[in-house]
């Protein structure tokens, strides 16, 4: 069973910047995609980024200007670095990993999530 693990959140200032990392129990070169999602209170879960197995990398338009989303394949670790941070970014933020076999069909494996508190 793939695990994925995240770290980094926590608490910032508006306009502030955070790191997040999600570590794969296995290579994430497995993955078609990997990506970020976040979900706040009383709102739908959203796609933050994601980026495929060559690296090609798309972002929500809340967000294109602000976020990278990055991975090392070498440590199985996908990034969200996130700058100029908003109130409204505040939520729990989801790892995802994305892989789909002619046998068994698509397949997403989840994070447990981490807080992003964006707060004066």
């Amino acid at each position: 069973q793939v695990q994925l693990v995240e770290s980094g959140g926590g608490l910032v200032q508006p306009g502030g910047s955070l790191r997040l990392s999600c570590a794969a129990s296995e290579n994430i070169f497995s993955f078609d995609t990997m990506g970020w999602y976040r979900q706040a209170p009383g709102k739908q879960r959203e796609l933050v980024a994601h980026i495929t197995r060559g690296g090609i990398a798309e972002y929500s338009d809340s967000v294109k200007t602000r976020f990278t989303i990055s991975r090392d394949n070498a440590r199985n670790t996908l990034y969200l670095q996130m700058n100029s941070l908003k109130p409204e970014d505040t939520a729990v933020y989801l790892c995802n990993a994305y892989t789909f076999h002619i046998t068994t069909g698509p397949r997403h494996y989840w994070g447990q999530g981490t807080q992003v508190t964006v707060s004066s």
